[in-house]
Order: C-alpha cells, then structure tokens, then sequence
C-alpha cells in the first residue's frame, strides 16, 4: 500500500472551532479526487471521574447537531502549550468543579475519525474524586453536573437506556475494563 499525493489544498475557512480544508488527492492507482474535504481540529481529551464511593460525574448538556439533551463524561479541547493531562484537569475542574488528589490515568489515545479528521482524543481515568470548586463555564456552555453509579452506567450503556455518545461509551467500557484488571 501506498500513500496518497497531496496535489493541491485550500482552506474553505478557518475558526476558532476549527479548519475545513479541500483537497486535490492523487491515489496510488492514479486516480484524482479533485475535492477531498477534511475537518482539521484540535486533539481532545475526556475523562471518566469516579468519586470515592463509586460514583461517575456526568454532565448533561443540549447538543445542537443532535438536537437534545445528553449524559456525557467531561470533555474538551486541548489548549495551546497545554499536555494532555492538563487539558483533562482543567476540563474537569472548569465543567464539574471535581478534582482528584491522584494523578489522571491515561487509558488511550485514539484518531476520531482519520477518515474526514485530524485531531485524536486522549482518554483518562481519574479515580477518588471529589467537589471542590463551583463550575467555572464558558459563556456558550451551558452543563449540569449528574453523579451515577459506576456499576449503573454500564447496566444503561449495554441496555441503550442512556443518551450519550460514542465517546462516552468507549471511555467507560475502557474505564470498566481496566478496573477489573488493576485496581486494588
């Protein structure tokens, strides 16, 4: 297998949120795709919160492309001149006011969508959370914090009783699964 030639790109426009590129592709068998669209994104890091007595802090918030309302772990984007870890601290902090005095455990990082995207998102497990701090929000966020039992989370997820997204899915099932192994 070959790469494909990148002949050609131009930027359709370029936000804060992030860059949509075309691209003029040569494939290794010589054919062109003469507009070939990528969405360029900053990585993005996500975090399964679990506090001392087993609880999993959600935040449910109103998803405009989806058009409702959903449970979803603390996420966001990576900062300039920011790690991963850091990203997730403050993520967590600004979004549910947890905190953990254990360091983040990083379960993986993974492509979104290589397909159509640049970016990856970085998943972590902080375990023996606990409220610290009121919400510090975005003027455009509007997010309600909710604890769940660990154990329930999974009973909804595996029985589809939950609206959330596949982020929030893979993380727990992660989380869960890496638990199981190491813990205690």
């Amino acid at each position: 297998m070959e790469r494909w030639k990148t002949l050609n790109s131009e930027y359709l426009y370029k936000t804060s949120f992030g860059n949509l590129r075309k691209d003029k592709c040569q494939l290794p068998n010589g054919i062109v795709i003469d507009d070939y669209y990528v969405n360029e994104y900053s990585n993005w890091v996500n975090a399964i919160v679990v506090t001392e007595d087993n609880k999993i802090v959600l935040v449910e918030q109103y998803r405009h492309a989806g058009a409702d309302f959903y449970l979803e772990i603390p996420a966001g984007k990576i900062e300039a001149n920011e790690s991963s870890e850091e990203g997730i601290i403050r993520e967590v902090r600004e979004e549910t006011g947890f905190m953990s005095k254990r360091k983040p455990i990083k379960l993986g990082e993974f492509m979104v969508n290589p397909a159509t995207q640049t970016n990856k998102v970085i998943i972590y497990l902080i375990l023996e959370a606990f409220k610290e701090f009121e919400q510090d929000l975005d003027n455009v966020e509007d997010i309600e914090p909710c604890l769940l039992d660990f154990n329930e989370m999974g009973e909804l997820l595996s029985k589809n009783q939950i609206k959330t997204q596949l982020f929030t899915a893979n993380a727990y099932f992660m989380a869960k699964d890496y638990l199981t192994q190491y813990k205690k």
